[in-house]
Formats: C-alpha cells, structure tokens, sequence
C-alpha cells in the first residue's frame, strides 16, 4: 500500500509559535489601555492584525475538507477489510464516551472546590447579568434530529462547499466502502488520485504553516486588545476554574497514552506539539488536523485507518471540552444567581453533555448554544449562556489545547500503531 510522499510537516518551531502567542497577548492588551498614547497610536493597526490572521486561518483551512474527504476515501478503498475499520470505530466511540465522562467528573471536582465560598460585589453582578442579554438565540440552531439528519447529506458538494466537515467524512466513508466492491482495475486509478490530492495537500500546509509565528501573532494582538484587563475582572475565577480544569485533563492524557497507547512521553511530546500550538493560537481543532494527520503517520507510525478514518472522525465529533465548560458554567451560573444545583442535576449534566457534544454544532462557543435549554431544565436562566459566551476567549484556547491532546490520545488507543513504537 503506498504511502503518503511528505514527511510531517515542520511548524517554523513550536517554541516561536508559543511566544508569538505571548507577546501578541500582552501587546493587545497594552494597546487596550484606553489613555495610552500607544493605543491612540497604534489602535489603527488592529484591522489589518484581524484580515492577517483571517488570512492566515482561511489558508490552513483550506486544504482540510479536500485532504480529509480525500485521505478518507483512500483510505476506507483501500483497507485490510471492512472488520478492520468497524473494530476501530467501535473502540474510538467507547474511548471517546470514557474521556468525556471523566473529563465531566473532574471539572464537577473542580467547580465545587472552586465556588464553594464564591460571591461577587452587587454591581458586578448587576453588570454580568445584564451582559446576559446579548447571548445570541439559540432558536436558530438546528435540534439534535435535524443535525442527525444532516449526517447524511442529500449533496455532499453543498456540504463541502458549507464547510461541513461531518457529512463529507460521512460521504467519504459510504463511496470508500462503494469503492472496495469495484473491481482493482477500476477502484485503483481514483485511490491514486485521492492520495495525490492529500500528499499536495499536505505540501500545500508545509507551506502556510510556516508563517504561523505571523498568523498566530495577529490574531492574539487582536484578540488581547478587544479582552482589554477584563480576564483579571469580576470572572476571573471562573475563567481561571474552567482553563485549570481544561490544563489539568489534558496533562493527564500525557499518562494514559504511556500506559494505555505504549507510546513513549518523548515521542508523544514531540508529535503533539506542533498540532497542539496551532491549536492553542487560532482556537481551531479543524485548522490543526492536517498537522495531526501528519504527526500520526510520520512521527507515531500509526496506520492509514487511524490516520485517515479515526482521526477525522474525532475532529469530526469528539470535544471532550464539552462535559467540563458546561458543568463548571452551570455551577457558576448558580453562585453567581443564587439558584443552588444538587449533586445529582450535575452528575445528570455530565451525562447529557456527553451524549449532546457528538452533535455540538462547528461555530465558536458552539457547545455553550446548546446549553441554554439545559439550563432551564435545571432551574437556571438561560440568559446566563451569555455570559459565558462573553468570556469564553480565554478559555476557548484551552478547550481547543484539550479537543487536540485528546484526538490524539483517542487515536493511538483505537487503532494499533503501524510500526512499533521506541
């Protein structure tokens, strides 16, 4: 079976990627100072750092649903049997359920801990809840029925040209699965373009991310100006809670690939690190997938069915952010109104959020729409998502830090590496 042509691409230095992320950060927030002759000065300099980093993002972008519906194709065409791929499915979908279930777990442990002598001053509380009112409206989302029968495109082009990453891999599954019962002969000329189109792909990306110290930069700079100091304001517990929470899960992963994947911490580290930088600057788990892609096949040797099918599977549907930023919100939302929730409507949370996070919808703060119904199912206002909306900058970085390690995590536990791992 031929293999993909490009090493891994390399991401201009993980370390120059992190501190561009740094200093675009602390630069944004110092042209944030209001009375400052920087900011009168150089306020003007945040259009263009927000069209860069547009720039820069739809350039990663881009090559995604063409390397994923192609990689996919390849790849289910031309596996050992269909056995194979269910038994790799099977076992990401139970991997999947068990780190959102203790992802949920911890983030309960936390929340309590955290809130538990929490309070806020009367004006500042007057002021989050009235920033309640700007929550978008959910009524415009699809429901959970409509998003499964979205799963199955009536136009897998229309899907593609959306950006709808679910029913592409979807389509890309049924013809890969259509095209192992057409003849070789016929079969092999299309799997052959599929992988030509994913290796120039995969080019195509060596080449965009090797501006990411220039990407990440503009899209921190703007995104530290328009935060400003409010990340040390009256939610900074909660912000702080949530992003702890989301560090500490994904340091945990780092044991349970040793343990359970037998993946060495050195090559792991090493394979991650790229993917999860680029994760942690554009806030995009989809803009990182082609670096996980290649981190999969070239640095841990994992096979085609885990690189080209339980990969964009879990890009597709597994953030295992989900359980862990709707139980700390919910039981913030609760000290911050007054409004006690028991024990057991949390532990019912972890479970709802685990079951609803396969259908989390592809826009920012995704998860936090869905969770305003819930909200009211446990007797809390279902204005407050705003409120977390409101803040979920921050946190989104490492909800996004997180989704990556755990992809990744989940794909060396589903599917058996190709070559041994030192």
């Amino acid at each position: 079976m031929p293999k993909l042509l490009l090493k891994a691409p390399r991401f201009g230095g993980s370390l120059s990627v992190l501190l561009a992320l740094a200093f675009g950060l602390g630069a944004g927030m110092w042209l944030a100072a209001p009375d400052s002759l920087v900011h009168r000065g150089l306020g003007a300099l945040l259009p263009t750092a927000d069209v860069v980093g547009t720039l820069w993002t739809n350039a990663i972008r881009m090559t995604v649903l063409p390397l994923v519906a192609t990689l996919t194709v390849a790849s289910v065409a031309t596996a050992g049997g269909n056995a194979e791929l269910s038994r790799a499915g099977l076992r990401a979908m139970v991997v999947f359920v068990v780190l959102l279930v203790a992802g949920g777990l911890l983030a309960l442990v936390f929340a309590e801990f955290a809130f538990a002598d929490f309070s806020l001053p009367a004006d500042v509380a007057e002021r989050v809840r009235a920033s309640a009112s700007a929550a978008p409206s959910t009524a415009t989302l699809p429901s959970l029925a409509q998003r499964l029968i979205d799963m199955v495109p009536s136009n897998p082009i229309k899907s593609a040209a959306d950006g709808a990453l679910l029913p592409l891999v979807v389509f890309s599954l049924a013809l890969g699965f259509a095209l192992k019962q057409v003849p070789e002969a016929r079969r092999a000329p299309l799997v052959d373009a599929c992988r030509g189109i994913a290796d120039a792909m995969l080019v195509l990306v060596g080449w965009v991310v090797a501006a990411a110290p220039i990407g990440v930069f503009a899209l921190t700079l703007a995104l530290g100006a328009r935060l400003g100091a409010s990340s040390v304001g009256a939610l900074a517990r909660y912000i702080a809670t949530l992003s702890l929470t989301l560090i500490v899960f994904t340091i945990l992963l780092y044991p349970v690939v040793v343990l359970v994947g037998r993946v060495s911490l050195r090559k792991f580290v090493s394979a991650a690190a790229p993917a999860q930088a680029l994760a942690a600057g554009s806030r995009s788990s989809l803009a990182a997938l082609p670096l996980m892609i290649a981190a999969a096949r070239e640095r841990l040797g994992l096979g085609e069915v885990a690189s080209g099918f339980v990969l964009p599977l879990a890009v597709s549907i597994f953030r295992v952010n989900v359980p862990m930023a709707w139980v700390v919100g919910a039981v913030f939302l609760g000290k911050l109104y007054g409004i006690p929730v028991s024990e057991g409507a949390l532990l019912t949370l972890v479970v709802t959020s685990t079951l609803l996070s396969f259908s989390v919808p592809g826009i920012p703060s995704g998860s936090l729409f869905l969770l305003a119904p819930v909200l009211v199912d446990m007797g809390l206002p279902a204005a407050g998502v705003g409120i977390l909306i409101a803040v979920d900058v921050l946190p989104d970085m490492f909800k996004t830090l997180a989704n990556v390690t755990s992809h990744l995590t989940a794909t060396i536990i589903a599917a058996e590496p190709a070559s041994p791992s030192p």
